[in-house]
């Protein structure tokens, strides 16, 4: 049974917000019983050559991938693009735009930390961040953490970064339309990545899930590391009701930050297409053992 392969499709490293190095994070995945992994590092490619000798090394399958930060109805929503080709030009062009705007957001962010005091945050985020170009809201709450300032992310969050706190900023990312363009025209397929977490109404739930399948998606993360046991099912019936793949990725960004490890979520629910099913022409596996 197909659903039953362990793939751990939605992971991070140190080229985006993550604590480990690719070579690293395959070879957890592998200690981890992962059959299939991905690495999808936000807004960046520059780490899937990397990850694709890591994963061989390791004896495991491997599908190229990326995160992608996407607004929609005035909220950031990530999609996920699996078994993407990290040469093309049209969706290097387009990351390379979003990073650009991730950098002045973050400059941003440190302005709004300094006015309640908490000044040098541009600085202090940056000593976290493996590429300039992709400093986040994980790399300042690291800072803030360990400088003392908050007990864990969860405070960082909830005093600083988040909505009408010192250290929001709001930003305007690519749209739904041509980031799923960049995905399919790469040779992959767009899956929305963890849908439970958005604030959406279900007005709006409905429109991004209609939306995203009329421009060409074609997967939602199920099993995911935020997802309850009824997030797992209202998306099992999404996933039925709009005809997607399923998608199951822990979200891993380090030891001690990550609620699920690599491989550690459960089987995806029956009844439903697994995405990789959709990917096997893109599926690198390792080199069978002497």
């Amino acid at each position: 049974m197909h659903h039953l392969l362990n793939a751990d499709l939605h992971s991070h490293s140190t080229l985006s917000d993550g604590t480990l190095e690719p070579e690293a994070l395959a070879r957890r995945a592998a200690d981890n019983g992962v059959e299939l992994w991905a690495l999808t590092d936000h807004d960046e490619l520059g780490g899937q050559a990397r990850a694709a000798a890591a994963a061989q090394a390791a004896g495991i399958a491997w599908l190229g991938g990326v995160e992608i930060s996407v607004t929609f109805a005035g909220e950031t929503v990530h999609v996920v693009g699996l078994g993407v080709d990290a040469a093309d030009a049209a969706l290097q062009a387009g990351l390379a735009r979003t990073r650009e705007g991730r950098l002045q957001r973050a400059r941003e962010m440190a302005e709004g930390l300094a006015k309640v005091g908490l000044k040098g945050a541009y600085e202090g985020a940056l000593a976290y961040v493996h590429n300039p170009d992709l400093v986040a809201r994980t790399h300042f709450a690291r800072w803030l953490v360990d400088t003392g300032v908050c007990r864990d992310n969860g405070e960082v969050f909830r005093r600083y970064l988040v909505e009408g706190k010192p250290g929001y900023v709001p930003h305007r990312w690519a749209g739904l339309g041509e980031t799923v363009r960049w995905i399919r025209g790469a040779g992959g397929v767009a899956v929305i990545a963890h849908p439970g977490r958005y604030k959406f109404t279900p007005t709006e739930e409905y429109a991004l899930f209609s939306e995203f399948k009329a421009h060409g998606g074609e997967g939602v993360e199920v099993l995911t590391g935020s997802h309850g046991t009824a997030d797992v099912t209202k998306y099992t019936q999404m996933a039925k009701e709009f005809d997607l793949a399923a998608s199951r990725g822990s979200d891993f960004h380090g030891p001690g930050e990550s609620r699920i490890d690599l491989g550690d979520l459960p089987d995806l629910p029956g009844g439903l297409q697994p995405v990789w099913e959709r990917l096997q022409h893109r599926i690198r596996q390792p080199a069978p053992t002497a």
